[in-house]
This record gives C-alpha cells, sequence and structure tokens, in this order.
C-alpha cells in the first residue's frame, strides 16, 4: 500500500481497469488470466483451458509450461503462481473432495446434518483452525462433533488439505512399515537454496552458468523473487539426495546402505 501511495502522490501512470456486472467465472473462460494479467499476456492469447487443449493438455501442465517460459516473466510476477496454485486448490478441492457415511448411518447423519445450527458449526470451525482444542460444552456443540465422527472427508487430490491428503499418508506409512517394518533411519533433509549457485542460476537471467557467488543480500533477494527457482531447487536436491545418497535406482548401494524402501514427505 505505501509503494501504491507514493507512486500516485509522485504522479505515477496508472492503468485503469473495468469491472462487469458478474463476477468472471473460474471455468471454461480462456480469459480469464489474459484478464487478470495483461502485463503478462500482451496480446490477450495464451489463455489457460482452452478447448482445443482438451485431452492434451491440462491446466496444471499449462500453468506449469507458462512458469518455465524463456524470460521468467511469470516466475517472477508477485501474484501469478500464487493465483494460479489457489485456483487449481479451488478446483480440486471442488471437484475432489466428497463426503463419506456408513450406509447404516446415512438417513441418520441427512437429517442431523440438515437441524445443525449453522452458527455454532461456523464457531467450532473457526477455533478448530485457530488450532484450539475444542470441546463441546452444550448439545448443539456436541451434535455439532457428533456429525463430523460419522463423517468421512475423500478429497486426497487436494494437495495439502489436513483431513484428507495427510490422512492418506498416515495409511501409507502405517502399510510400508506392515509389509518392510520399522524404519532405521529418520533423515531431516533441508538444502539452503540461498547458498547455492544452481538456485541462483535458476533464479537469474543469464544463460551462461557462473559458479561466482553473489554478496548474501543480493542472494536472498534474487530467491524471494522467484519461488519457481526455489522450488526446482528442491525438486532437485531431493531427487538428487535419493539417488546419489540413498543409492535408489542405481547399482550400488546408498551411504546408509542397501535402501529397501523410503518415504518421504515435505513440511508444510
Amino acid at each position: 500500500k505505501a509503494r501504491a501511495l507514493t507512486h500516485l502522490k509522485n504522479r505515477g501512470q496508472t492503468l485503469g481497469v473495468g469491472r462487469a456486472e458478474e463476477p468472471e467465472s473460474l471455468y471454461h473462460n480462456i480469459q480469464l488470466y489474459p484478464q487478470m494479467f495483461p502485463w503478462l499476456f500482451p496480446y490477450g492469447f495464451g489463455g489457460i483451458g482452452h478447448p482445443s487443449h482438451k485431452k492434451k493438455l491440462s491446466e496444471i501442465k499449462h500453468k506449469g509450461h507458462l512458469l518455465m517460459y524463456h524470460d521468467k516473466r511469470f516466475q517472477t510476477d508477485l501474484y501469478f503462481p500464487m493465483v494460479a496454485f489457489n485456483d487449481t486448490q479451488i478446483k480440486s478441492g471442488s471437484t475432489g473432495s466428497h463426503l463419506l457415511a456408513k450406509k447404516k448411518n446415512f438417513e441418520s447423519v441427512a437429517e442431523r446434518i440438515m437441524s445443525l445450527d449453522s452458527a455454532v458449526l461456523s464457531d467450532l470451525a473457526t477455533r478448530l483452525s485457530a488450532g484450539e482444542n475444542v470441546k463441546a460444552k452444550t448439545d448443539a456443540e456436541q451434535v455439532c462433533f457428533d456429525v463430523l465422527n460419522d463423517l468421512e472427508v475423500v478429497g486426497a487430490k487436494v494437495q495439502g488439505s489436513i483431513i484428507a491428503s495427510k490422512k492418506y499418508m498416515r495409511n501409507e506409512v502405517w502399510s510400508l512399515i506392515s509389509f518392510k517394518g520399522a524404519p532405521l533411519w529418520f533423515i531431516t533433509f533441508s538444502p539452503v537454496d540461498k547458498n547455492h549457485p544452481l538456485c541462483l542460476y535458476y533464479a537469474g537471467n543469464k544463460i551462461e552458468f557462473s559458479p561466482k557467488i553473489k554478496g548474501s543480500d543480493e542472494r536472498i533477494r534474487l530467491i524471494a523473487q522467484n519461488p519457481v527457482a526455489a522450488a526446482r531447487f528442491f525438486h532437485h536436491m531431493s531427487m538428487a539426495f535419493i539417488k546419489h545418497v540413498l543409492g535408489v535406482g542405481t547399482d550400488h548401494p546408498g551411504l546408509y546402505g542397501t535402501t529397501d524402501a523410503y518415504y518421504g514427505t515435505v513440511e508444510q
């Protein structure tokens, strides 16, 4: 806000953006992204979700291609990566999440859902989201908790969802332990992007790779302005660790011996 006010006070140029009476749809709207980011789509072409891309290029793949554009303008834009990610999360949550209940409880659960106090449910959701240890103190709160206990949320396709994807990950870990036995090593892996020349190369605009390390402040700014470079670096280092340190997919044992199985997660 301070930068915007300073810009206006100094009589900087502004762009008037029109607004329609009806909001734009996230679905089947190839002009959505060109309208939101005219500086990234200067000719109005290249929108996501074109009918000709159906069954050939998914929206997620298209966003990935844009983030790898040669001049890195999509990578370094302040809003495009986050808006594109949020768009994907919204669509995944809308089409990939369902509520399941046991057949014998279906009618009872349906009736109780219709009779829930929405204000009490909203209050519980807010308190639970804040990390509060909530216990039912009233009959209305107890009814809400009973319904939650009888429902199963299925939404494993929504990455990062606490109830669904993390629950499925726990099931995978327990299945792996049951099949292979308890793990022998617990390894925390945290590559430092701002100190590695590869990440600086990903974030920079020079074609030639140079091992010369920039100053600390310049490195931090360079990485902070390009989250895609940091993500690419993290993925590269993680795959290199699995291959060369653990020895997975190679003809030699890893640093910790022969790896029979492994399971990795990314801290959120």
